[in-house]
């Protein structure tokens, strides 16, 4: 029985004893702090090199090194037999315990920390040790030359190769993606404009008005999915706009050849008679009469005519009325008759066969007769339907807006263009004005190709769930690329120089003598041109041709002061029939560098000349497409229009004025949002596997700057993004189910590195938020539509625009539509089945089913295991959270997934969890021979 006062000691457990020089003085191992230690383990403490004690880390009294334990081993060293016989006895020292019942021999110190581990841990660095010794002694009674051996036969046993981890990979293009989307942002500028200084240049009272021509382009296909009271509402905005009206025409491209439009057209301008004068004397804004009269506002506001009221209440009134005629238009339109449409005349439609129907032009105003109800003059509005004939191909939109460019070349010949999208109205009557600012500038007019204008859309839910506003790209990213070279063409809102989108290059480029061109056609003229002649030819042609852009004419200064019968001769000699097609009206048109109709042109002939540059054929052999306006090969071929005019040296501009200039309409629901991203991200594909790739396209002219071509590069590569994008969104529930992390431990360098890294680029952001004044809520749904746009339409886009571009594969994604009985954002709560939504369902199932395995894990293993568990569920929940506004479009406002969604998602979670998840990974691999043998020694 233990003697009263006696403490025990802290490692066995049994009394200390009495020390050897006393029986009445109790055995102290460490004067300083007392520790209770018997002499028993003081001793094995000495044996293990262990001469400090292991609460104050002051050396033992007794410890004298192993020299001092050599007189007691003979006393105290005991073999394993004596122990069993000491266990039969009842006498064995409570460590030897440890190897039969470790749950009942350990231990806590006075801190509370076990020393059975740290016991562990040092018999373990004790047989390391010793093994090293081992090996140590072997090999200094091996021979030199065996040595030798040894070492080149492990020299020759390292491995070639090594596996480098895919989160290394990831890191290294997010960084690339990173650097590129920086360098746009260099040198950000904000422009303003001074339309009264424009006015007081150009329309001087008593004089005729000298501001420049614009004609608007509106491009619409099927009036069943874009309705035409849309259509017609951005057309009325426009022939309403804040412009001399001798200076507007309207063209409207009906891709479709549809009756509907047609007939919707003739009655938008009747309609026009009454609401043009409407808009001008009250200055109303906007211009388009259903956005008018929706607003919520106090419309008296600025007025200050008594009649205004009344008229307007009239205007109303008659808008209603023409709601009703289009609404009926439509609702007739829904059923084709089995003989196809017949016009009021009881001809048949020509466009009954849309894809095989003749070139159709119609003038509804601008001529003669077409004024408004006061008497005065309206724009012109001219229908424009595209001939379409089997075996040729039309290249849509880019196709569509090529017609219009020779049409309208045809009949106004305005040097400015402006396109709309058909659901885009002007919502800022001056912003024709706007543009000719920088247009008509002296100093920079001359070398602009366009003035594009921000994207602002109505109808969006307030908090932009899906960030259809892309605030980011419009106020940040633009704005940096006008402190370069120019804004990138965004496919609508854009007034284009005419010249630019013929080929022609700006006034910087060198120009032809008159000189060389009249040697050059007298040598064409006679029957044996000499040697020498064609030599002068090539070197002056040289540098205006610029071979390496493959350009299709040079610049307009070279003709500038030919006659007639010299331009007839350039036109043929310089191949203008083989680069523009056989119109010779067209030609000599592209030849005015200040727009209008050459006075050779007999007025009669217009029309017939302007259904033969519509034709189906009129393209064959031509450069259109390849040089000449819109270019084709991609389905944005925004992009690829503006890329080609930078390579030739152009600039842009964008103009952002404090009245948004235009507005349009966006899908709102989530499935239209997402086929949306699709098809720019597939238009940037194709555009990379093309031969107009920024990477190796334009580099002989010189004339694109570096920092825009890596914004190009950045235009075309992004949605690669997506492969390592969905490697980190999967990773953080890999690591919960599969118990690893993949962030490693960091060393101090290492640590301050990524400290500063990571404050750098949250520095980077706010500076960004700052000079671009982008909320910081606009710029998180920014972020999350970003990852859901990533792991969903980006990567599909990767996948098809491969299959189509190497293979031929052309795969579409259909999406079927449902109603909403929702009126107010009825179209947000909108589900429409597609199959981009499974790849973001999967991530998000993945992760929470990562999350409930972590916890539970977490339960079963301890409270060690909650620190690891923090780190890990973290970067999943950060993944949901950027998925969150994927998961709350999907359930909808009723809370409802339609289950083909769940099925395809839960069924790829649980097979990417098996090839990932082990029987049971919650519990460490230990070797079944090691444990089937007994371990009877703590160094076995």
């Amino acid at each position: 029985m233990m003697e009263s006062g006696i403490p025990l000691c802290s490692t066995c457990g049994e009394p200390v004893g009495f020390s050897s020089s006393s029986s009445d003085e109790v055995f102290v191992a460490c004067p300083s702090c007392n520790y209770p230690l018997c002499r028993s383990c003081l001793e094995e403490e000495i044996r293990e090199d262990r001469e400090s004690c292991l609460r104050c880390g002051e050396p033992y009294v007794h410890a004298g090194g192993k020299d001092s334990l050599k007189d007691l081993e003979s006393v105290e060293h005991v073999t394993m037999a004596s122990r069993l016989q000491d266990d039969e006895d009842g006498g064995v020292h409570a460590r030897n315990l440890s190897n039969l019942s470790m749950t009942e021999s350990e231990l806590n110190d006075v801190y509370g920390n076990p020393i059975w581990k740290n016991r562990v841990q040092s018999w373990k660095e004790k047989k390391i040790k010793k093994n090293a010794d081992k090996k140590a002694l072997k090999k200094t009674q091996v021979p030199l030359e065996q040595q030798m051996e040894a070492k080149e036969s492990q020299e020759a046993g390292k491995p070639f190769s090594a596996i480098i981890p895919i989160s290394l990979i990831c890191e290294v293009w997010f960084a690339f993606s990173w650097v590129l989307d920086q360098f746009p942002k260099w040198s950000p500028i904000c422009r303003e404009t001074y339309i009264d200084t424009l006015s007081a240049r150009y329309e001087m009272e008593g004089e005729s008005c000298m501001l420049a021509s614009v004609d608007f382009f509106v491009s619409t296909v099927d009036p069943l999915k874009e309705p035409p009271l849309v259509t017609a509402n951005t057309v009325l905005s426009i022939l309403a706009v804040d412009y001399p009206v001798e200076k507007v025409s309207c063209y409207v491209s009906d891709d479709g050849a549809a009756m509907l439009t047609f007939e919707a057209m003739a009655e938008t301008a009747e309609f026009a008679t009454k609401w043009v004068p409407f808009c001008k004397k009250y200055l109303i804004e906007p211009r388009a009469p259903e956005f008018y009269f929706s607003q919520k506002f106090d419309y008296l506001k600025d007025k200050v005519q008594p009649s205004f009221v009344k008229e307007r209440r009239a205007m109303k009134r008659d808008y209603e009325e023409y709601k009703v005629r289009i609404n009926a238009l439509v609702a007739k339109a829904q059923k084709t008759p089995e003989d196809g449409w017949v016009m009021q005349d009881g001809t048949p439609w020509p466009g009954n066969n849309t894809r095989d129907h003749p070139g159709m032009i119609q003038v509804f105003l601008g001529h003669s007769g077409a004024h408004d109800i006061e008497g005065n003059e309206l724009p012109r509005l001219v229908y424009v339907s595209r001939e379409k004939r089997p075996g040729y191909q039309h290249h849509k939109k880019a196709g569509a807006m090529n017609a219009l460019v020779r049409v309208s070349a045809v009949l106004t010949n305005a040097p400015y263009i402006l396109n709309l999208d058909c659901d885009h109205y002007v919502n800022n009557s001056k912003a024709v004005r706007e543009a000719m600012c920088f247009m008509m500038d002296p100093q920079v007019g001359r070398h602009l190709c366009y003035i594009q204008f921000p994207q602002r859309f109505d109808g969006i839910d307030r908090s932009d769930r899906y960030a259809n506003r892309n605030i980011v790209f419009f106020d940040v990213n633009m704005k940096g690329l006008d402190g370069i070279q120019g804004p990138v063409y965004v496919g609508t809102g854009c007034v284009f120089n005419r010249q630019a989108l013929y080929g022609y290059g700006p006034p910087s480029l060198p120009a032809l003598p008159k000189s060389s061109f009249c040697s050059w056609c007298c040598s064409c003229c006679c029957c044996c041109p000499s040697k020498n002649a064609s030599k002068d030819k090539n070197e002056s042609f040289k540098d205006s041709r610029r071979e390496d852009l493959n350009a299709a004419i040079f610049n307009l200064r070279e003709i500038d002061n030919y006659d007639e019968y010299e331009r007839s001769m350039l036109i043929s000699q310089m191949s203008f029939e083989k680069s523009f097609g056989l119109s010779s009206v067209f030609i000599e048109s592209t030849l005015m560098e200040n727009g209008g109709l050459p006075e050779s042109v007999n007025s009669s002939t217009l029309i017939k000349e302007a259904i033969h540059v519509i034709s189906c054929g009129y393209e064959e052999k031509t450069e259109w497409g390849k040089e000449i306006g819109w270019i084709y090969g991609s389905v944005t071929e925004d992009i690829l229009t503006g890329f080609k005019m930078h390579c030739r040296g152009w600039r842009s501009i964008y103009c952002m004025p404090l009245r948004p200039a235009f507005k349009g309409s966006a899908p709102i629901n989530l499935s239209d949002r997402l086929h949306q991203v699709l098809r720019w991200a597939l238009g940037s594909v194709e555009i990379f596997l093309s031969r107009h790739c920024p990477l190796w396209y334009g580099y002989g002219g010189g004339r694109l700057k570096w920092l825009q071509r890596l914004a190009y590069i950045n235009t075309i590569v992004y949605p690669f993004t997506s492969l390592p994008l969905i490697a980190y969104c999967s990773l953080p529930a890999i690591c919960l189910l599969t118990g690893k992390f993949i962030i490693p431990t960091l060393s101090n360098v290492a640590s301050m590195l990524f400290l500063g890294l990571f404050i750098s680029i949250i520095l980077t952001s706010v500076l960004e938020l700052r000079w671009s004044g982008v909320g910081v809520e606009d710029w998180w749904r920014n972020e999350q539509f970003w990852v859901i746009g990533g792991v969903s339409a980006h990567l599909f886009a990767v996948f098809q625009g491969f299959l189509k571009m190497l293979a031929g594969v052309d795969t579409n994604f259909t999406v079927t539509a449902k109603a909403s009985d929702d009126a107010d954002f009825g179209e947000l709560y909108v589900f429409k089945w597609t199959t981009l939504l499974i790849p973001p369902t999967t991530l998000i199932v993945l992760n929470i089913v990562g999350v409930v395995a972590g916890f539970s894990d977490a339960l079963n293993s301890g409270y060690e295991a909650w620190g690891p568990l923090f780190g890990k569920v973290f970067f999943s929940l950060w993944v949901i959270l950027h998925l969150y506004p994927f998961l709350k479009g999907l359930m909808g406002r009723q809370n409802r997934t339609p289950t083909i969604v769940v099925l395809w998602s839960v069924l790829l979670a649980s097979v990417f969890s098996l090839l990932w998840v082990k029987i049971d990974p919650f519990i460490s691999n230990t070797d079944d021979s090691s444990s089937s043998q007994g371990c009877n020694s703590i160094d076995c």
